[in-house]
């Protein structure tokens, strides 16, 4: 067998190196991205909070903060796009967009229209997942976000009057709440190692699995009045998964 020729060894080397430094290089932007972007999220997800419960003068405050951080985030990335964006093309459209929202939410905030104002700022909640989704990256507040979505799915079953005699209803519970369960247990992989041994990460997921297992007793003894229970309790670890996380 031929030797390989040492010149062509360095050159194999040298690649070798190049590419490696570039897939790291790659990763540590698109966890830059993903870091900054999460900062302006979560001003984002306490305004939605401050909404919710109609503390106007709070979610104005936050909102400000918001669109400071917003402004940050801009500066540094509209002509900056990660390489795990390339060929996205909701990236381009995303600064415009979002600046239009935040226009409407201030707006809306002034002329004490706080529900117009949650929904602009939801906007820009969805404007953040799809992009990520459309180039396949993952985050936990996307992870949250499709969790809130399985449980949407279970609360439809939130009725003391649910007639237990429909065949497939007891299966069909069982089958929607394995599928939040799932999610759930994904979330759980997802989240950075800090966030999953979190106190409050675990006391909301640990806390909707505990609940999750109590779902197969009801469902066997057709009892609504326990179903109801599990869901209102699943719902309030759900929506604050999301407050704090999505």
């Amino acid at each position: 067998m031929n030797a390989v020729p040492i010149w062509f060894a360095r050159a194999a080397c040298l690649v070798a190196f190049l590419v490696g430094g570039s897939i790291f290089a790659y990763a540590d932007e698109l966890a830059d991205f993903n870091s900054a972007l999460e900062s302006v999220s979560a001003h984002n997800r306490t305004a939605i909070g401050y909404l919710r419960t109609e503390n106007i003068d709070l979610a104005s405050l936050e909102v400000d903060r918001l669109r400071d951080g917003w402004t940050r985030f801009t500066e540094r990335f509209a002509g900056n796009r990660p390489h795990a964006f390339d060929g996205n093309t909701l990236y381009g459209n995303l600064f415009t967009t979002v600046n239009a929202r935040l226009v409407g939410a201030d707006l809306m905030l002034k002329i004490g229209r706080p529900d117009a104002a949650r929904i602009s700022l939801n906007g820009i909640r969805n404007d953040f997942y799809d992009l990520r989704k459309a180039s396949g990256v993952m985050v936990l507040a996307d992870c949250i976000r499709d969790a809130n979505a399985k449980m949407d799915e279970l609360m439809i079953y939130n009725d003391r009057g649910l007639d237990w005699n429909t065949v497939g209803t007891a299966g069909e519970i069982r089958e929607k709440a394995s599928a939040y369960a799932s999610a759930l247990d994904r979330c759980d992989r997802t989240a950075a190692d800090a966030v999953r041994k979190s106190p409050e990460f675990r006391r909301l997921v640990d806390g909707a699995k505990a609940s999750l297992a109590l779902i197969p007793q009801a469902t066997a003894a057709h009892d609504s009045d326990l179903l109801h229970r599990i869901l209102i309790e699943l719902r309030s670890f759900d929506n604050l998964l999301g407050f704090r996380f999505g």
